[in-house]
């Protein structure tokens, strides 16, 4: 027995895939501590970007992104990252943290804009935040994940490779 599929019902059955693609879906999250500037600990939520498909997609798409989260991006050595917002309508600041849980970099970052940020220096991580995130939280070059984050980062990201 064949079935008939109304066109209207067709058509919907076929944009499906593309507007799931669209829709931004959040990818697990981990619980990070940044130790701030003043010592006091800063907590951020960040999605983390495991395969090279959501790191490719990052946040484009999405149309907010909450404060106290973020999505981190990780290499599994050491090595200079590049980052541009394309299809990206959220302000935001981006961090470049090395091996060790030290942020090396804090770049703000324009929606829309085509423009590579680049780190200056070989990094293991990058944590994409609301813009303003790190300076209202008091987090600064040379701030630090604390330590159970990083083991935390490490085991969960070798998971990944």
């Amino acid at each position: 027995m064949v079935s008939r599929i109304s066109l209207p019902m067709l058509a919907f059955l076929l944009f499906l895939p593309v507007l799931a693609s669209c829709t931004g879906k959040q990818l697990p999250v981990e619980r990070l501590v940044f130790i701030s500037a003043d010592g006091s600990n800063v907590t951020v939520d960040a999605e983390v970007a495991r395969s090279q498909e959501e790191q490719a997609q990052g946040l484009m798409g999405r149309k907010h992104l909450g404060e106290g989260s973020g999505m981190l991006f990780w290499h599994n050595a050491d090595t200079r990252m590049h980052f541009w917002m394309k299809n990206t309508v959220i302000p935001l600041s981006i961090a470049f943290i090395d091996s060790t849980g030290t942020i090396r970099e804090i770049h703000d970052m324009k929606p829309l804009s085509v423009k590579t940020i680049s780190s200056e220096t070989s990094v293991r991580y990058a944590l994409e935040v609301p813009l303003g995130w790190f300076e209202r939280k008091n987090i600064q070059v040379g701030s630090r994940l604390d330590n159970e984050s990083l083991d935390l980062l490490i085991s969960s990201v070798s998971l990944a490779i």
